[in-house]
């Protein structure tokens, strides 16, 4: 995870791109490079949603991190519904222009993954919380916190990726996974955490503070 290069666009993407880019070129020799502009219209979308930029990492082990682009649409006091413990939720909801790899918000341990099917409701909803496609992360740190981090599907989003398991180390913005096209990540956080967020803000993954813990 931490050694993931940073080619531009995001390996998910590379399947994509290289079948429409050979669309393109099929349906230009067939038909004359004007049929062929929405492929490359197409194209561009592709490039745009795959791309992987790196980023900086802020603050100490105490800092977390955001998990992934998009705007914030919950910050509330909530029950964590896999380590069953009153919470503080922050969540993020990405659409299908933002940046899709999903980065560890803290540096820690992982000490179990859950992966529930559900709907693809608008992951904007907040019952999509509980109700959509989606997986979840136990990360412990050093200094004992426990974080909850869910990838949640979203109404068009049908692929969650996660490669990462029980066991594995994270350090804060380790590229762990990566959700297709617009979707939701809820973080639970201990309820003592200095959360350093709002509602509507625009975040970014890795390089925007949450919450100290």
């Amino acid at each position: 995870m931490s050694n993931y290069p940073y080619p531009i666009i995001a390996r998910e993407g590379w399947p994509f791109l290289a079948g429409s880019i050979a669309l393109a070129l099929a349906v230009a020799y067939l038909a004359g490079w004007a049929w062929s502009a929405p492929v490359w219209l197409w194209i561009v979308f592709v490039l745009q949603f795959f791309r992987d930029p790196p980023r900086t990492v802020p603050g100490s082990e105490r800092t977390v991190v955001c998990p992934a682009d998009g705007r914030i649409v919950a910050v509330e006091r909530a029950r964590d519904p896999y380590l069953e413990r009153d919470a503080t939720k922050v969540s993020v909801f990405m659409n299908v222009f933002n940046v899709h790899s999903n980065r560890s918000p803290v540096d820690g341990e992982v000490k179990k993954v859950w992966y529930n099917a559900g709907k693809f409701l608008n992951a904007d909803l907040d019952k999509a919380s509980l109700e959509n496609e989606r997986n979840a992360l136990w990360l412990r740190t050093a200094s004992g916190a426990d974080v909850t981090t869910v990838q949640v599907a979203g109404l068009i989003a049908r692929r969650i990726l996660c490669y990462v398991k029980e066991g594995d180390r994270l350090r804060r913005g380790d590229r762990f996974g990566f959700i297709r096209f617009g979707s939701r990540v809820d973080l639970y956080l201990p309820p003592t955490a200095g959360i350093r967020v709002e509602l509507g803000q625009k975040v970014y993954a890795t390089e925007t503070v949450v919450a100290e813990l």
